[in-house]
């Protein structure tokens, strides 16, 4: 049995689109009797709603780039943790409050505050009707457990910048993830590479060969431990790292069948 991992925005998600030939390299993966899932930044609300529109069907999500993993119906494996004080300090940072969004993951909700202009977050929630609960920034040291805190910039510089300050500041508690115009925060000890390891782990499929494919900076962990691909849009960055490079997730799926 082989195991595909792929990066959903960028990756799989291409032009506003899954398109017939990633879902075709899917299907075929899947009828030989391997294993194909997401690993996202988003979180599994935002991510499985897509799925089943452009027809496609995965063995299981890692989410919130390794700080959730479910099995395909949505059932909790494990999930990472950001204390809400350290939440409620990051949230002060003024690199911070110059994001247009804060999105707090839960396991089955997304918390949204300091929302305005160029915030697509309720966009994507009317669109694909999956569940936001709006709070203010008072309200955060009260939040359940938070595996990733979201944020939102104009230009994929500002991200970068933020992340940057963020890492330096707070390394040793979180990790800041700059992906074009997002950031993701998430626990220190959690990334794309771990959110695949540990699923290996609770499913029973250690041993299995991995083959990952991501196109930006945050896939870089899961691509470098699996000697992975990425796609042919990616940054030449990217594409400099990687054993390979393919039209897409369809062509590296089929290639490795």
């Amino acid at each position: 049995m082989k195991i595909a991992a792929s990066d959903y925005d960028g990756t799989l998600f291409r032009n506003e689109e899954i398109s017939k030939a990633d879902v075709d390299g899917v299907n075929k993966w899947r009828a030989a009797g391997n294993k194909f899932g997401v690993v996202t930044g988003r979180d599994y609300g935002m991510l499985m709603p897509q799925l089943k529109h452009y027809g496609i069907i995965s063995d299981y999500a890692v989410c919130n780039n390794g700080g959730l993993i479910c099995k395909v119906d949505g059932t909790v494996l494990w999930q990472g943790n950001i204390p809400v004080e350290t939440l409620s300090e990051i949230a002060a940072e003024s690199c911070v409050q110059n994001s247009f969004h804060f999105a707090f993951s839960a396991t089955d909700t997304t918390y949204l505050c300091h929302e305005s202009e160029g915030s697509w977050i309720m966009r994507e929630a009317k669109q694909w009707n999956f569940q936001i609960k709006k709070m203010t920034e008072k309200e955060i040291p009260s939040l359940p457990q938070i595996h990733q805190f979201s944020l939102g910039y104009v230009t994929p510089e500002e991200s970068f910048s933020a992340s940057e300050i963020l890492n330096k500041k707070y390394g040793a508690i979180i990790h800041a993830y700059p992906n074009r115009c997002s950031l993701d925060i998430t626990p220190s000890n959690v990334s794309k590479r771990q959110g695949i390891e540990k699923l290996l782990e609770l499913m029973g499929w250690k041993g299995a060969e991995v083959f990952a494919i991501g196109d930006e900076v945050n896939d870089l962990p899961m691509i470098k431990a699996f000697n992975g691909f990425t796609v042919d849009t990616a940054r030449k960055e990217i594409q400099n790292q990687v054993q390979k490079v393919f039209s897409g997730v369809g062509a590296m799926l089929l290639d490795n069948l």
